[in-house]
């Protein structure tokens, strides 16, 4: 429990301390580096992490857009205006709103309509699972 108590205490001053990386630096020259399976485990997961944070810009739709989605055998055309996005002759603020009432379930709107594509492995399970194109 001491060394548990011990190593937990030393993991914080490690990673407080602005030295951190010199001190890592100065044990690593006489103990050795992380091992080659280590280093592929952390590039695997660094990976992995920022795949998921990759920047999405954001979509400028001109008013007199037009957009137009199939879904479950029926089109679905949704006309950008300058106040929002028009569907079934409502007015909504936006597509994620028009998204949700068209399928029933949390969609993002850009996504939905084709503006963004999905990133990942995710990608292919919600695509041949909830989309009709």
């Amino acid at each position: 429990m001491a060394q548990a108590a011990s190593g937990a205490a030393t993991d914080a001053l490690v990673t407080r301390s602005p030295h951190a990386g010199i001190t890592y630096k100065l044990q690593e020259r006489p103990l050795g580096g992380l091992s080659k399976v280590t280093l592929r485990k952390l590039e695997s997961f660094n990976a992995k992490t920022n795949a998921d944070k990759l920047f999405v810009a954001p979509v400028s739709l001109k008013p007199g857009t037009r957009l137009v989605r199939e879904w479950r055998g029926a089109t679905h055309s949704v006309l950008v205006d300058s106040d929002g996005f028009e569907w079934n002759g409502e007015l909504d603020s936006s597509l994620t709103l028009i998204a949700e009432k068209i399928t029933g379930a949390h969609w993002s709107g850009p996504r939905f309509f084709g503006l963004r594509r999905l990133t990942g492995a995710s990608s292919k399970s919600a695509e041949s699972g909830h989309a009709e194109a």
